[in-house]
């Protein structure tokens, strides 16, 4: 009995609630574990208190890698703090970031859907050094021909101020690297619908002096497209001045004597080469392009400026800014003398 009544006496003191007094502390559980401690000094690891700045090289990288933020505002910003780095270098001295990336990484921003990050990313490239842009014209010419096609208005028309500016400070590596003349030129004709069967690889319906989308841009294109005939055709300076007489006597008929300025002259024979992609070809030669631009382009640019030029108005007046320049650039070609 005595075993019996101590264990119930020792089962039910578990279940009491301890009575406190006021103003005495709860006394703390059997199984409490002191988290408390005293110390002079917390150390931690890898924290310096002269830490610098971060570079400019380190802040240009960051900057890069906001062109992919969501927000058109940031990637504004970011390429507005790019520009003003780079216009603010010291010339002579290596950039922040390769010039080779800072082109890899906006150049496709020619597509995009805010206009203030184009404007921002043609003010950017137009800081960077000619010889870097020329260098990277074919990746750079490829996005401005996607931005040719697209199916914004805008971005059409920003695609056409990319390639003038890229015509003004490269114009020899647009019309030479690889697709520079051949594929340009049939982007040309299909956005002005004077693109017809003239070759097998281009075909296409029959729709010369058929306005193609707002006139305004139609002006556009055909202004662009005859500083791109410009640049692919026309004459070297030196040539010319060579093929009008100026040279004194003795000299005759210079022009046919003097060494090639290309590095494989013979290329075009294409002796011992494979099977040629026209389409994808570099034509470093001026003969070559005019060859190539009588063949595919020149009928389709002749009938369809017909039609474009009597309407009269701005877009006359494109078109026969556009015939000059076919004219002047072929004249040697047909054999006509414009001197």
């Amino acid at each position: 009995m005595g075993s019996s009544a101590k264990k119930k006496k020792e089962k039910k003191k578990d279940f009491q609630k301890a009575k406190l007094k006021v103003g005495k502390t709860k006394p703390k559980a059997a199984n409490a574990t002191d988290t408390g401690f005293k110390a002079k000094a917390i150390a931690l690891k890898q924290q310096s208190l002269s830490a610098t700045a971060p570079t400019v090289e380190a802040q240009c990288a960051h900057q890069l890698s906001l062109l992919n933020h969501k927000s058109d505002t940031q990637r504004r910003d970011s390429l507005a703090y790019l520009t003003t780095v780079i216009s603010t270098h010291p010339p002579g001295s290596p950039l922040p970031q390769p010039a080779s990336v800072i082109i890899s990484t906006v150049q496709r921003l020619v597509l995009d859907g805010s206009n203030s990050v184009r404007q921002q990313m043609l003010k950017l490239v137009q800081s960077l050094p000619k010889a870097d842009v020329a260098s990277h014209t074919d990746s750079l010419l490829l996005h401005t021909r996607a931005g040719m096609t697209h199916l914004s208005t805008d971005i059409r028309t920003f695609s056409l101020e990319m390639l003038e500016w890229l015509l003004s400070v490269a114009g020899d590596e647009v019309v030479s690297c690889a697709g520079g003349w051949v594929k340009t030129l049939k982007c040309f004709l299909s956005l002005l619908g004077w693109q017809a069967q003239f070759g097998s690889k281009w075909s296409a319906t029959k729709s010369f002096g058929k306005t193609v989308g707002d006139s305004k841009v139609q002006v556009k294109q055909m202004t662009t497209l005859a500083t791109f005939l410009r640049a692919g055709m026309s004459q070297p300076k030196q040539m010319a001045a060579i093929g009008s007489g100026e040279v004194s006597f003795p000299l005759s008929q210079t022009e046919h004597h003097v060494l090639s300025e290309r590095s494989n002259t013979f290329a075009h024979l294409n002796l011992f080469g494979a099977a040629r992609d026209e389409e994808a070809e570099m034509y470093e030669d001026r003969e070559d392009r005019q060859r190539v631009f009588h063949e595919l382009a020149e009928p389709a640019i002749a009938a369809g400026l017909e039609q474009a030029t009597k309407g009269g108005g701005e877009l006359g007046r494109a078109g026969a800014q556009l015939r000059k320049a076919m004219k002047e650039g072929m004249a040697d070609f047909h054999g006509i003398d414009n001197t």
